[in-house]
């Protein structure tokens, strides 16, 4: 394919202080064949302002349901033959899209991900988050693909990989465990594509009720895509929570380059 064309999505709400970052990241690529879809839930601050310095851009603002139905509203007005998900106070580091570009040539592998770079709400740097090569059954416990590193080819996208919304922390998990158990083939890149940046309205923030919705979202997850199907009683989401702690040993063995031992693939 050349010079194929990329389409971005960005779900928005009142991140005026950061969007600029995310959408200025876009055109420092030095790719011109791209589109930017920012789906804003009637912001009350300054995005529109920012926003519209950027004639470029493709902005909707209009009430939603949440993060999840803005992805899928933009997921559905994508044209481009690559997609990609970037949170509005995210943003791509330089030549992200060629080396998106690359990998994707290969007609074997349909996405790509990469580490990532955290950054705090002033934009300097805080440490590096590296990931590993897909291990299906660790997406049933770990969201360890990047949303804001992946992207994935048009095939996909007309497979109907909607968000689903009943998805309110893990939505990029489900998302990533059904692809993988559909058979769809992942290319993990030890390179960084992107900034995640950690401030005070981040919705992933850890809390309580984070934690208690994330693990019955993970409980949901492994009965949807493993042979198992768990009630969501105390003892079992107890129980999850402990397989996923244990499961750290397997992603500290995946994270390792030259690793010795094959990690095997209980996913069916």
């Amino acid at each position: 394919m050349k010079n194929p064309k990329i389409s971005i999505v960005t779900p928005s709400y009142n991140q005026g202080d950061f969007i600029g970052d995310a959408i200025q990241s876009l055109l420092d690529q030095g790719y011109e064949n791209f589109e930017h879809i920012i789906i804003d839930a009637v912001s009350t601050d300054n995005t529109h302002e920012v926003v519209s310095r950027y004639p470029h851009v493709t902005f909707i603002s209009e009430p939603d349901e949440g993060q999840s139905d803005a992805l899928n509203k933009g997921f559905k007005r994508a044209t481009g033959d690559i997609v990609g998900w970037l949170n509005a106070d995210d943003f791509y580091m330089p030549d992200t899209f060629n080396k998106v570009l690359k990998v994707l040539e290969d007609p074997k592998v349909d996405a790509v991900y990469s580490n990532v770079r955290f950054i705090d709400g002033e934009g300097n740097y805080t440490r590096d988050l590296i990931e590993h090569k897909v291990v299906k059954w660790l997406a049933w416990f770990y969201c360890y693909i990047p949303s804001t590193t992946f992207f994935f080819k048009r095939e996909i996208m007309d497979d109907g990989p909607f968000i689903d919304k009943d998805f309110h922390i893990s939505m990029d998990m489900e998302l990533f465990a059904r692809l993988l158990h559909k058979g769809y083939k992942f290319q993990y890149v030890n390179d960084f594509f992107a900034s995640f940046r950690w401030h005070g309205g981040n919705k992933s923030i850890e809390s309580k009720e984070v934690e208690d919705i994330r693990m019955k979202e993970g409980v949901t997850i492994l009965n949807r895509y493993s042979p198992l199907n768990l009630s969501m009683s105390k003892f079992n989401l107890s129980m999850y929570g402990k397989v996923q702690a244990a499961s750290k040993v397997f992603r500290a063995m995946a994270k390792t380059q030259n690793y010795k031992y094959k990690l095997k693939d209980w996913a069916r």
